[in-house]
């Protein structure tokens, strides 16, 4: 495999090759351990498989019901009327065929995410209006500005991921009722489920009960992820009866084989052990997110889907960490160089069990900071990390020192470097554009031979921030009947806006949610929004730039006493918010109520995509 293993990856179509392909490489017919998948590691059980095993024979033999005998079943299972569900061979058939039927001339859709929702509409000459995520906000997707950027452009047709693959991004039930509320104008809404079932910020955060109200709105759900059966391919849509009709008169006859049938007809019998399925990844992903983070210069993003999203540190390139270790370690992880939105310096793993996670774990600490084969990374000085956000940049800064002379690194560990200050406990020559902060995040003035004249009392500039972390408010103009975005503090260097990258561990413990939660509404996308096949951009005015200060203002003492010393890498800056403090929240006044923290989920209900109980 070890020589084969990149042209594998080449010659698929796919993101990744199968694991059917995988396992022949290997020789001995086993595939290694799967952290790209996003599967259910805990369903269907054991004994569910053997029942499928004894009745094989009679499964593959005969033909299926049809399409209407099991959407009837399955709509039983979740109170749901058949008038308004279409099941599909796996979301992709149903993603194909409302590209098809629903979408004229455009659709928006937050990047990164799911690739379908990008590449379908353009393989049949739509325009795809792509609404860029930043890096710089954890991903996290603000709806006031995705609305004005569906305004801006004209775009007819508006889909969001909850929660988004590959960040895992999630956004509250009632933020999503308000968007599909003002924008109701458009001719459809989508909102792709597929992974809600794995989501623990709300009791019931799925919008499906909405969506059949309204003549504009399809909600997608995946049954292949939740029940841990991608194989078998089916999924489901839910709308209004006539959306629902259009999409469901298209399919063929038989769309669903004879194992989904089968898999459905057996789900009534065992709603307990699925709960308690997804009650083990929920808390497998608190343990995986805690342990990744440990890793030095690995930054880790708060997810709501049973995957995480996660980035190198500087200096390692995914499809080198990929190839390692699929070839050294037998596991098999998801790069994302090739997602929109995306680089290679992003991975997405996929949440397993602990005896696969400490697998990972040591392959990762082999592959990045190992001696075997030489590391993926160079070596990691406490708290001198450093990104730009763009793997290029980084690598540069990381051989040459920030300085852009090469050799220059190797000159300064080799014969000291006089002139560039040590990290800390380390006796490494900090990078420049570390040192020009002073290890504490802000910049420090450039040295001059002489000081120019300061003013007695120098006023500040108006728009920039003032020592004692005042709230910065952007006064951009808000779509009605969304909710306006509350403040965003710029007092911490490191923050991420809304959605902080998860640090250290004890970042997972008892969390309460935040008075007054942070928004997004401050930031600007990076750059021009990337669209497809149809006019250019709308040209918007540059913001007015205020003058910078001759000479940074002096920090308060809390703050002064708060920088003792560089934040290490992989770890929220100090005063950051946790994973729990920021998810759902998207204004003030608008908070959560948190999901209860213990406790297994009711052995007699069956969790249902309308988020309405059902005895089984």
């Amino acid at each position: 495999m070890a020589d084969n293993v990149t042209s594998l990856f080449r010659g698929t179509a796919a993101h990744s090759p199968s694991m059917a392909a995988l396992a022949r490489e290997g020789g001995d017919g086993s595939g290694p351990v799967d952290f790209c998948i996003p599967c259910n590691p805990y369903f269907p059980t054991p004994a569910m498989f053997e029942d499928m095993a004894a009745r094989l024979r009679d499964i593959i033999t005969y033909y299926p019901s049809s399409a209407d005998t099991i959407t009837a079943e399955l709509c039983n299972l979740l109170q749901l009327p058949p008038q308004a569900v279409s099941m599909g061979n796996g979301s992709t058939e149903l993603i194909t065929w409302i590209d098809h039927l629903l979408v004229r001339e455009s659709l928006a859709v937050p990047v990164p995410t799911f690739g379908r929702w990008t590449d379908q509409p353009m393989e049949t000459g739509k325009r795809v209006d792509m609404f860029p995520l930043q890096e710089s906000g954890g991903f996290a997707l603000d709806l006031a500005q995705y609305a004005e950027f569906i305004r801006a452009r004209g775009t007819r047709v508006a889909v969001i991921c909850n929660p988004n693959n590959p960040d895992g991004g999630f956004l509250p039930k009632h933020s999503l009722v308000q968007f599909m509320d003002a924008m109701a104008d458009l001719d459809l809404i989508v909102i792709d489920e597929s992974f809600l079932e794995f989501a623990d910020a709300e009791a019931e955060p799925s919008v499906v009960q909405e969506a059949m109200l309204r003549p504009n709105v399809v909600v997608l759900r995946s049954l292949g992820k939740n029940f841990g059966l991608h194989g078998i391919r089916f999924g489901y849509l839910v709308a209004n009866p006539s959306l629902a009709g259009r999409v469901r008169s298209m399919l063929p006859k038989w769309n669903l084989n004879s194992f989904a049938e089968h898999v459905v007809f057996m789900l009534k019998e065992h709603g307990a052990e699925y709960a308690q399925s997804l009650h083990q990844v929920r808390r497998d992903r608190l343990d995986m997110a805690s342990q990744l983070s440990s890793l030095p210069g690995l930054t880790v993003y708060p997810s709501q889907g049973n995957f995480l999203f996660v980035r190198l540190p500087v200096g390692a390139e995914g499809t080198v960490v990929r190839d390692r270790m699929l070839t050294e370690h037998r596991i098999l992880v998801r790069e994302c160089g090739n997602k929109i939105g995306s680089s290679s310096r992003f991975l997405r793993l996929v949440v397993r069990p602990q005896v696969d996670v400490r697998r990972l774990m040591s392959g990762l600490e082999q592959v990045l900071y190992g001696t075997r084969r030489g590391a993926a990374v160079p070596e990691q000085a406490t708290g001198t990390g450093y990104s730009s956000g763009t793997a290029a940049v980084d690598r540069l800064v990381s051989a040459t020192n920030g300085a852009g002379i090469p050799g220059l690194a190797a000159q300064a560990l080799d014969a000291g470097a006089p002139g560039l200050p040590l990290a800390p406990g380390t006796g490494t020559p900090l990078p420049a554009a570390a040192a020009l902060t002073g290890g504490g995040g802000l910049p420090m003035p450039a040295p001059t031979t002489q000081p120019p004249p300061q003013p007695a009392m120098a006023p500040q500039p108006a728009g920039l921030p003032q020592p004692a972390a005042t709230p910065l408010r952007l006064g951009a103009p808000q779509p009605a009947g969304l909710p306006q975005p509350g403040p965003q503090s710029y007092g911490n260097q490191q923050s991420f806006g809304g959605r902080q990258p998860i640090g250290a561990p004890q970042s997972f413990g008892n969390q309460q949610p935040i008075g007054t939660p942070p928004s997004f509404g401050g930031q600007q996308p990076m750059g021009a929004p990337q669209s497809f096949g149809g006019p250019q951009q709308l040209p918007t005015a540059p913001a007015a730039q205020a003058p910078m200060p001759t000479q940074p203002p002096p920090l308060p003492a809390t703050a002064t006493a708060a920088m003792t010393g560089p934040t290490p890498p992989g770890v929220p800056a100090r005063g950051g918010l946790t994973a729990a403090q920021v998810r759902g929240a998207t204004a003030p006044g608008q908070e959560l109520a948190p999901a209860p923290a213990t406790g297994w989920p009711n052995a007699q209900s069956w969790p249902n995509a309308a988020g309405m109980g059902q005895t089984g």
